[in-house]
């Protein structure tokens, strides 16, 4: 996996993190408090319920969901030293919702709230880092405040430092570092730790190799619809390996992954429709899937379908034909 993957990865899933964290804050706040009591106190000052009445607007909980006005109740409370408010806005700042796109105030913000230990605010501060965006590049800074947050054992920078640590991203690799930190974010069910901690399993890397363990890595992870997962877990039904040969499930599973637009999937269902395993034989979709892969630079399956074409499975036949010309 590429540092470039895991760049996608964390920016990718800002907005559901932030979702997350606003969903639960202001839903335990509205057992006792109505949107117009959060107003009320909001434009009286309270930088709590600013904070909640922004969150409401960010999420579309009692009111029509305005982004807009999410980082106007967010700024007002992080200027009153609110470190929840202050990372929120941050989050809004690097995603450009709600207002301008800018890194640099999105590390102004978050950078204040880690002043007050935030896990979410040492989580973002991580990204940042990691990415370059409105800061140097530095993956040794990146490494610091994923582990802060990681320490405080917030899920998503446990499974950041545990990739830090498999691939020697700022810091020395240590598959044993990794395996530590993928396990712990995966028992909080974050489900890229649960890939990963397949892999680990799998390949042996930092723990004693063990197929099952790495089956059932997998699927939790495919289950939350992850398409390397499903991919992985679909390879190992294909091949009996750390589960019962079972080419229905292999099938399942490779074209969930396939239908997600993963290569590896796409060429592994084509595989099956070839052979006719778990599936009744159909050279026409083996094409169409080997295709599919073909067309994102998987290698195997260029291979296959350049030997449907050859063979003439599946695809129409062009025949060519020559005459001599006399003069």
């Amino acid at each position: 996996m590429s540092k470039r993957f895991l760049s996608l990865v964390l920016v990718a899933t800002f907005a559901m993190l932030l979702n997350l964290s606003t969903a639960q804050t202001t839903n335990k706040y509205a057992e006792t408090s109505s949107i117009t009591q959060y107003r009320e106190a909001a434009e009286r000052g309270d930088a709590k319920a600013q904070f909640y009445l922004g969150n409401c607007y960010y999420i579309g909980e009692g009111v029509t969901q305005d982004y807009t006005q999410a980082v106007y109740w967010y700024r007002k409370s992080a200027e009153q030293g609110s470190a929840y408010s202050q990372a929120s806005l941050s989050a809004c700042y690097h995603s450009g919702l709600g207002v301008i796109q800018d890194y640099s105030q999105a590390v102004y913000w978050a950078s204040k709230a880690v002043k007050q230990d935030y896990d979410f605010a040492q989580y973002l501060l991580g990204i940042y880092y990691y990415n370059g965006q409105g800061v140097a590049q530095s993956y040794p800074q990146a490494v610091y405040w994923y582990r802060k947050a990681a320490e405080q054992g917030y899920a998503n920078a446990q499974y950041s430092l545990g990739f830090c640590h498999y691939h020697g991203y700022g810091v020395a690799q240590d598959y044993e570092q990794a395996v530590y930190w993928y396990q712990k974010a995966a028992e909080q069910g974050n489900e890229n730790a649960q890939r990963d901690l397949g892999v680990c399993y799998f390949n042996g890397h930092g723990v004693v190799q063990d197929y099952k363990q790495a089956v059932y890595w997998y699927r939790k992870a495919a289950e939350r619809e992850i398409s390397v997962a499903q991919y992985n877990l679909g390879v190992c039904y294909y091949n009996g390996v750390g589960v019962s040969q079972d080419y229905s499930q292999a099938v399942y599973w490779s074209r969930k992954a396939a239908e997600k637009g993963l290569a590896g999937g796409q060429n592994c269902l084509g595989q099956c429709y070839y052979n006719g395993t778990g599936v009744a034989q159909d050279y026409t979709q083996a094409v169409y899937w080997y295709r599919k892969a073909a067309e994102q630079g998987n290698a195997s399956a260029q291979y296959n379908l350049g030997c449907c074409y050859d063979k003439g499975v599946g695809v129409a036949t062009i025949l060519f034909t020559s005459r001599l010309l006399v003069s």
